[in-house]
């Protein structure tokens, strides 16, 4: 990989575990009693990602922010859960991305839906019962407000920032 692009993935790198930090300091569970719901703000970054570079490169930065994050204050558990989201969210955005016609919007808040159904997914295996499937639903429509809002502004940051950076 060229050094310009390597660069550039390690700031977006930078610029995804950054975002992610501060939303942590802003819980969404105050307005939605739900545990670990968050916005998804270092999801603009995959966003972005995969719409200027290539998918190869957005998975290595999804990656790289979730054992980054990892380090800084998960634990195993955490990791599972943000990994499991962010790739299963990573591959239906790509895929959504391909279909003619289809948002930022949409393909933002399938993508919202696809992370909170791996954390899910995870959280059963993790706990090793069916107990978890009853925040699918609410996380579900929680998607919508969240996805939505991820999807606009990087629907604004895609037309703002220039192709070639």
């Amino acid at each position: 990989m060229p050094v310009r692009r390597l660069t550039r993935c390690a700031v977006l790198t930078a610029l995804a575990l950054a975002l992610s930090v501060c939303e942590g300091l802003f819980p969404l569970t105050v307005l939605f009693p739900l545990p670990g719901l968050r916005l998804g703000l270092a999801n603009l970054v995959t966003v972005y990602a995969l719409c200027r570079l290539s998918g190869r490169e957005a998975l290595a930065i999804l990656v790289a922010r979730c054992f980054l994050g990892n380090l800084l204050g998960g634990n195993l558990t955490a990791l599972a859960f943000s990994l499991t989201g962010g790739l299963l969210a990573l591959g239906v955005m790509a895929l959504l991305l391909r279909l003619p016609g289809l948002s930022l919007y949409g393909v933002s808040i399938a993508g919202a839906a696809a992370h909170n159904t791996g954390q899910v997914l995870a959280a059963m295996v993790v706990l090793d019962a069916r107990a978890p499937l009853v925040y699918l639903p609410p996380l579900l429509l929680c998607s919508l407000v969240t996805g939505g809002a991820t999807g606009g502004v990087a629907g604004l940051l895609l037309r703002r920032l220039p192709e070639k950076a």
